[in-house]
């Protein structure tokens, strides 16, 4: 990201005390706390819902987020001369969520199911559909497929490729079975309810967008990704990216659920999608996709690990599934 211009903090009606750069924006210490100035690559419309998104939970869940700030003008975006858009929003003095400590993590899982209770907002209904996951799961199959032929072309084969190769039959089965799933379950059905209802998803509900305070409560930030979708695609998202983290670990993972479930229910129809959504071999695609769209002259041994581990860990989700969903991985012909 290039040098901000911070000459558009004149636009608030703030007084800023010393800036400094932090991951993909700019920190700025004011009399009223910290505040973050971000570029904006966001429309006007998706501006307005995420104001309406935070003062949803601000009135209903008494959650603090990280709200917009409106500018003198009363716009909450700034454009600076030279046409560069920015917003400013609240920010808070604490630490990332630590997926090491149990505590906090079933803190997040509760605190992102009072979160679903509150995102639905049946007027912004159709504005802002996520893909569809069962065209999603075709074309990354299709892609698998794509790498497979390249792979077996190649003459001569390094340790990705052969790697890539000798687990291809496993992994794909386990990718066709997931689509196939999909195609036959209630998905339809719920990722409908879920367009009616105006139901809004994080979409990026992971450690990373979530702050601890020093009392222990959590703040949610940067909602920038949200989406119309089945709330339980943040709880997907977050107990993946844990478990991964965890070796998906069982016991952990029936922790986060019930954590979770205690506050929103789970029907029967997001069960099975949440399970389907897990089975599917997500790293290893992506090991793959990496590897396609690269320089294939040399691959990095971080490459080469990564594919081993999405392998070794297939074994440790299949576990995980049949003790957590009772859900059984499948198999397909190609």
């Amino acid at each position: 990201m290039g040098d901000y211009d911070l000459t558009v903090l004149d636009q608030y009606p703030i007084e800023v005390k010393e800036v400094r750069k932090v991951r993909g924006a700019m920190l700025c210490e004011t009399e009223e706390g910290p505040l973050l100035l971000c570029e904006a690559s966001l429309s006007q419309a998706r501006v307005l819902v995420l104001e309406k998104i935070h003062s949803a939970m601000k009135e209903q869940g008494q959650m603090e987020t990280d709200e917009l700030i409106m500018n003198k003008d009363g716009s909450y975006i700034s454009v600076t001369e030279d046409g560069t858009k920015y917003y400013l929003k609240k920010w808070f003095r604490g630490k990332e969520c630590d997926v090491r400590k149990t505590g906090e993590l079933l803190e997040a899982a509760k605190n992102l199911a009072k979160l679903h209770r509150i995102l639905r907002f049946p007027e912004v209904s159709s504005g802002f559909p996520a893909s569809d996951l069962a065209e999603e799961f075709g074309k990354h199959n299709r892609e698998l497929k794509k790498v497979r032929t390249f792979i077996r072309k190649k003459t001569v084969k390094g340790e990705f490729e052969t790697k890539f190769l000798e687990c291809f039959q496993l992994m794909y089965d386990v990718a066709v079975s997931a689509e196939q799933g999909l195609l036959e379950s209630g998905y339809e059905k719920i990722r409908r309810e879920a367009k009616e209802q105006g139901c809004l998803i994080h979409g990026e509900y992971n450690y990373h967008n979530l702050i601890v305070m020093a009392g222990g409560e959590i703040r949610v930030v940067n909602f920038e990704h949200f989406c119309t979708d089945i709330q339980a695609a943040d709880l997907y998202y977050f107990l993946r990216k844990v478990m991964e983290k965890h070796q998906w670990n069982s016991k952990l993972g029936a922790e986060i659920m019930r954590a979770y479930t205690a506050v929103n229910p789970l029907s029967e129809e997001e069960k099975k999608y949440l399970a389907l959504r897990l089975s599917y071999p997500e790293k290893f695609w992506k090991c793959a996709n990496t590897y396609y769209n690269s320089n294939k002259a040399w691959i990095s041994t971080k490459s080469v690990e990564k594919l081993r581990v999405s392998i070794e860990q297939t074994e440790m989700k299949k576990r995980f599934l049949e003790q957590i969903f009772s859900f059984h991985l499948g198999k397909s012909s190609v």
